[in-house]
């Protein structure tokens, strides 16, 4: 065993200590069951993801730190109730890749990503999936399930053949989205129809950028970054005039914008 790996196996051993010196002695800790560690790892994984889009290594260093405690926390519950332990979840995920990687731990064949990929569903409903999809998780954020749901479809072999197909459908998307809300029908107490269509045109975008191996939703994110950044630029320029925000005229706004943009 190399030094480094010795290090790191010293490290999580630590991590362990203190995590059962913490249960038996904290009342915080004490208190705290999966039901309500539950939101706080949502919350830290989404801080995880945000370091990840701003490349921050320190921080990311730091989430995860915070990911990697909650893991342990949830494991170090299930054994007070004699459920698995730390061992029983690490050595059943080991089993998993292994079983998963037959071109590494068996005579299996897969040069390319894409095999890999169909040998993976192919392997899930051999464990027992009823269905590709069903790996899904249902409360994932719907733009990040539409790209796991269409991955997994393609995994499979359930996709189109060329970018062109793909534009050809959200071409024919935006068009039925076009009519629907242009249509007399349509009204603020009547969008039934045009949510449908609008999801369809959402939809078809997401295949898009997937199959120009875009990911649309670090895309939709960092463009969520840059508009508030920009839209702090006016803001900060406001107060340096003695106003708020919505003291300024509309060509305030984009002139302070327009400057934004070039910062």
């Amino acid at each position: 065993m190399t030094a480094a790996r010795q290090a790191q196996l010293d490290a999580f051993n630590r991590l362990l200590d203190i995590l059962d010196d913490l249960r038996e002695k904290c009342p915080w800790d004490q208190k705290q069951t999966m039901a309500t560690l539950r939101h706080l790892t949502i919350e830290e994984t989404y801080e995880l993801s945000d370091a990840i889009l701003k490349e921050d290594l320190p921080e990311i260093k730091k989430e995860l730190g915070d990911v990697m405690l909650h893991l342990a926390f949830y494991a170090k519950i299930a054994s007070e109730q004699g459920a698995f332990d730390l061992a029983d979840v690490l050595h059943a995920q080991c089993d998993k890749l292994v079983f998963r990687h037959p071109h590494i731990y068996g005579d299996a064949e897969a040069t390319t990503e894409e095999q890999v990929k169909k040998n993976w569903e192919s392997l899930k409903l051999k464990e027992g999936n009823k269905s590709v999809l069903s790996g899904v998780p249902a409360s994932l954020p719907s733009l990040v399930k539409a790209m796991r749901i269409q991955e997994k479809a393609r995994g499979v072999g359930f996709d189109w053949d060329t970018p062109n197909q793909v534009w050809e459908k959200v071409e024919e998307e935006l068009a039925e989205f076009k009519a629907e809300v242009e249509a007399p029908s349509f009204s603020p107490e009547n969008t039934a129809k045009a949510t449908d269509e609008l999801g369809d045109v959402l939809f078809s975008l997401i295949n898009y950028a997937r199959f120009l191996d875009l990911n649309p939703e670090e895309a939709l994110e960092k463009t969520n970054i840059k508009f508030i950044k920009r839209f702090q630029h006016i803001e900060a320029c406001a107060q340096q005039e003695g106003k708020k925000i919505n003291e300024l005229t509309l060509e305030q706004m984009e002139v302070y914008w327009n400057q934004a943009k070039q910062l």
